[in-house]
């Protein structure tokens, strides 16, 4: 279990970005993390992977206190991230990419299966560079398939929809939902997304740095839609007065 005490994070220029989270994320869950922009969503995620120290606070991961690791420290122990903008890889393939993330040699027909779940045909793509050659959106999709290779006990994706074209991202659903009903480990996703909100098993809303709801899935996502159903009326009665 992942649990979160009173985490705190001030960014450079004196902003208190995240404040007093307070979190508990169980074992072989589903979660989406959701909000308005700005409200802290990535940095928590940053946070969580040791990419950004916290401020103040204490991150507890199966009771070890792991807030003072670094990101290779915490990729050891099982976590795995995956950007919103992922990084280029000059004079690395995509196959030893994928391959080095599983931690093994693997066959075509696995390398096929993981790249098809993010849309790409292993024929195409499993001996390219990964480099300026590769779009935006190929290198999103070819990150997410490397995290899905290595299956760590912890997964965090920060917004996966983002550069993926809509055929890609229906594959991408299908993957996560296939993970969320035969987890072996708790996926965190950081999302926008009605799609991958429908798929969690728990949503967390983060507004203004702060856990501002929570709770299962499908009552969360309806609570979601009633407000926005709310603001649109009230705003469209605006206009008509």
């Amino acid at each position: 279990m992942l649990e979160l005490q009173n985490i705190c994070w001030t960014a450079p220029d004196g902003k208190e970005v995240l404040k007093n989270i307070n979190l508990k994320i169980k074992e072989d869950k589903l979660i989406a993390i959701t909000g308005p922009n700005g409200s802290g969503k990535t940095t928590l995620a940053r946070v969580l992977m040791g990419i950004e120290k916290p401020t103040s606070g204490r991150i507890l991961m199966n009771g070890e206190d792991i807030t003072d690791l670094n990101v290779t420290e915490r990729a050891r122990k099982g976590i795995s991230f995956a950007f919103q903008q992922p990084v280029r890889f000059k004079g690395i393939t995509v196959k030893q990419m994928i391959e080095t993330a599983a931690g093994k040699q693997m066959n075509k027909e696995s390398l096929c299966s993981i790249l098809q779940k993010v849309g790409l045909c292993a024929n195409d793509y499993l001996h390219r560079d990964i480099d300026a050659t590769l779009s935006g959106g190929e290198i999103k999709r070819i990150e997410i398939a490397s995290v899905l290779a290595r299956h760590t006990p912890l997964t965090i994706f920060d917004e996966p929809e983002a550069g993926i074209d809509l055929w890609s991202f229906q594959n991408l659903i299908e993957a996560f939902d296939e993970m969320r009903n035969d987890l072996d480990g708790t996926l965190v996703i950081i999302s926008h997304q009605e799609r991958i909100l429908r798929i969690a098993d728990e949503i967390i809303m983060i507004a203004d740095g702060t856990v501002a709801d929570r709770g299962p899935g499908p009552e969360m996502v309806a609570k979601m839609l009633a407000s926005e159903h709310a603001n649109s009326r009230c705003c469209s009665r605006k206009e008509v007065f």
